[in-house]
């Protein structure tokens, strides 16, 4: 899934004319923190809330400090994964598009971010849910695919979680059947540390849930 596919359709860009309060009511009414700032498509930066009070442009036009935006963005090829990994890193709720003439082409946000990561990740497919405890030396991917499919069962998404402070990986496999005895029954025969199984669907969207509420937390905003 590339960039090109995640633009948000509600969220405008701000021109540099725009003074500052009127940027700070758009973010409040779409509830984010930065918006880009774009004149006749071309693309200056990106401002956020905090720019504005730092740089007292509440009653001022913000393009009065346009030397000083963000020019951060991601161009349309990149894939969700970079879009992801800058916006962690960078703190962002909101990030520009731009086409190989650096264009602007329309902006992302963190809201709309996760929720094509829960359709990538198949988290609304119909099926149960196995998290695993191994030590990261005993970790193979290859093996436990092997003890699922093994089982006429297959896996729909994967994800991997490195405890805190410890060389243990917690690994949780959404899988397209309910019944799951045969693959617990596997995994316990070659020593995997079940750690819990989610068939019923009340559990299933806490466990969901949990996964989106630890997404957001690792995106840190």
């Amino acid at each position: 899934m590339l960039a090109n596919s995640l633009i948000s359709d509600v969220v405008p860009a701000v021109n540099s004319a725009d003074k500052g309060q009127k940027v700070l009511s758009l973010m409040d009414v779409f509830r984010v923190s930065h918006l880009p700032v774009v004149d006749e498509g071309r693309y200056h930066g990106i401002v956020s809330d905090k720019f504005i009070y730092d740089l007292n442009l509440v009653n001022e036009p913000i393009g009065k400090e346009m030397e000083k935006f963000d020019t951060t963005h991601v161009h349309e090829n990149q894939h969700i994964f970079e879009v992801a990994i800058l916006m962690y890193k960078l703190k962002l709720s909101v990030v520009a598009v731009l086409d190989s003439m650096h264009e602007y082409l329309g902006s992302i946000t963190l809201y709309d971010l996760a929720r094509r990561f829960a359709r990538y990740f198949s988290l609304q497919e119909l099926g149960g849910v196995v998290v695993l405890v191994v030590n990261e030396i005993d970790y193979s991917l290859s093996q436990i695919s092997q003890i699922v499919e093994s089982n006429d069962t297959k896996i729909l998404s994967f994800f991997m979680n490195r405890l805190p402070g410890t060389n243990t990986l917690e690994l949780v496999l959404k899988l397209d059947k309910e019944d799951l005895s045969p693959v617990i029954q596997s995994f316990m025969r070659y020593d995997y540390n079940v750690k819990g199984v989610y068939l019923d669907h009340s559990m299933l969207n806490d466990l969901y849930q949990d996964r989106y509420d630890q997404f957001m937390k690792f995106m840190n905003i």
